[in-house]
C-alpha cells in the first residue's frame, strides 16, 4: 500500500507540472481530450493482453448508465474544470484548490454515503486543509500562470472551474466504489476512459481551434496520458477499492506542495520560504492523521447495487488479491 500511494503521488506531481506547461500553449480542452484518449489506448491494450480481465470488461460494459456517469464526473467535468482553471491560474494555484479534495470527500462521504467519521480523521483533514489554505495565502501568487497581470475576473473564473472539477471528482470516487467494486480497475477503466474520451473529444472538435497545436505539443500530450495518467488511473482506482476515496484523496493532498517544489526546481518560481516549508510539513502531518490508524470496515452495499464476489470484498477491506 505505501508503495502504491508513493508512486501515485509522484506520477501525479509530474503530471501536474507537465499539464501546467502544456496549457500555456495548447487549449486546455485539447490537453484534457488528448491525455484521456492516450490513457484509454494504453489501459485498453493492457486489458486486451490480459485474458483474465476480459470477464470484468464485459461486466463493466453491461452498465452503460454507470459508465456515462463516471465518465462525466471523473473525466469530462474534472479535467475540463481543472485544466481550464490551470490556464487561468497556473498549476500551483489549481493544485491548492484540488488540495481541498479530502475535505470535500470527507463531507460527501458522511452526508451522502453514511461513511463513518473518527476524531482522528476529522482532526487530520482539518489540519491538512488549514495548512493548504494558509499556504494559499502565504505562497499562492507564485508559479507559472499566476502573475500579477491576471485579472480578478480571470482568477475567479479559474478558481470556480477548478473547484467544480474537484467537487465532481470527490463524488466520482464514491460512485465508482459503489458501481464498480466487483470488477478490477483494469477491467472497468477501458469503458470509463473510452466514454470520457468521446465526451471530451466531441466538445474539443466542435469548439476548440486545433490548427495551432504542433506535433511536439501532441507528443507531450501523448506522454502525459500514456506514461503518467494511465498508471495513475490504475493505481488510484485500486486504492479507492482497497482503502476508500478519503484515503486516496488524502494521500494526493501532498501533490500541490510537490508541484510547488518542482516549479522552484525548474526555475518557474522562487524558492519556498521557512513559513511555506512549515505549512508543507503541517499538511503532511494532517495527511498522516487522516490515513493512519486502523482500517475501517467495508461500507455496506446498498440493495440496488450489484452483488460483490468474495474476492472483491477482500479488496475493499484492504486484503491483497
Amino acid at each position: 500500500m505505501p508503495v502504491l500511494a508513493t508512486l501515485m503521488v509522484g506520477l501525479l506531481a509530474v503530471g501536474w507540472l507537465l499539464s501546467g506547461h502544456l496549457v500555456r500553449g495548447v487549449p486546455a480542452l485539447a490537453v484534457a481530450a488528448g491525455r484521456t484518449a492516450a490513457s484509454f489506448v494504453v489501459i485498453s491494450l493492457i486489458a486486451v493482453a490480459m485474458p483474465r480481465s476480459w470477464p470484468g470488461v464485459r461486466t463493466a460494459g453491461s452498465r452503460p448508465g454507470a459508465i456515462l456517469v463516471l465518465a462525466f464526473l471523473g473525466f469530462f467535468v474534472y479535467y475540463s474544470g481543472t485544466l481550464l482553471g490551470t490556464g487561468y491560474l497556473g498549476a500551483s494555484r489549481v493544485g491548492l484548490i484540488v488540495s481541498l479534495l479530502p475535505c470535500i470527500t470527507f463531507v460527501i462521504g458522511i452526508v451522502a454515503f453514511r461513511e463513518p467519521a473518527t476524531r482522528r480523521k476529522l482532526l487530520g483533514t482539518a489540519l491538512a486543509v488549514a495548512a493548504a489554505c494558509s499556504y494559499a495565502v502565504a505562497d499562492g501568487g507564485v508559479g507559472e500562470g499566476s502573475g500579477s497581470g491576471t485579472s480578478a475576473g480571470a482568477l475567479l473564473s479559474g478558481a470556480l472551474l477548478a473547484l467544480g472539477g474537484t467537487v465532481t471528482y470527490a463524488l466520482y470516487g464514491y460512485v465508482y466504489r459503489r458501481r464498480m467494486a466487483d470488477v478490477s480497475p483494469l477491467a472497468a477503466l477501458p469503458a470509463v476512459t473510452g466514454a470520457g474520451t468521446v465526451m471530451l473529444g466531441l466538445v474539443t472538435v466542435s469548439f476548440v481551434p486545433l490548427g495551432g497545436v504542433g506535433v511536439a505539443d501532441w507528443g507531450g500530450i501523448a506522454v502525459l496520458g500514456a506514461v503518467l495518467t494511465a498508471p495513475v488511473f490504475l493505481i488510484s482506482h485500486e486504492l479507492i477499492l482497497r482503502k476508500g476515496p478519503l484515503f486516496t484523496s488524502a494521500v494526493a493532498l501532498v501533490v500541490p506542495f510537490l508541484v510547488r517544489l518542482g516549479e522552484w526546481a525548474l526555475g518557474w518560481a522562487e524558492a519556498p520560504g521557512p513559513l511555506v516549508v512549515a505549512l508543507i510539513l503541517l499538511c503532511a502531518a494532517g495527511v498522516w492523521l487522516t490515513v493512519g490508524g486502523a482500517s475501517r470496515p467495508a461500507a455496506p452495499v446498498p440493495p440496488d447495487a450489484p452483488a460483490e464476489p468474495a474476492a472483491s470484498r477482500s479488496v475493499e477491506q484492504g486484503i491483497p488479491r
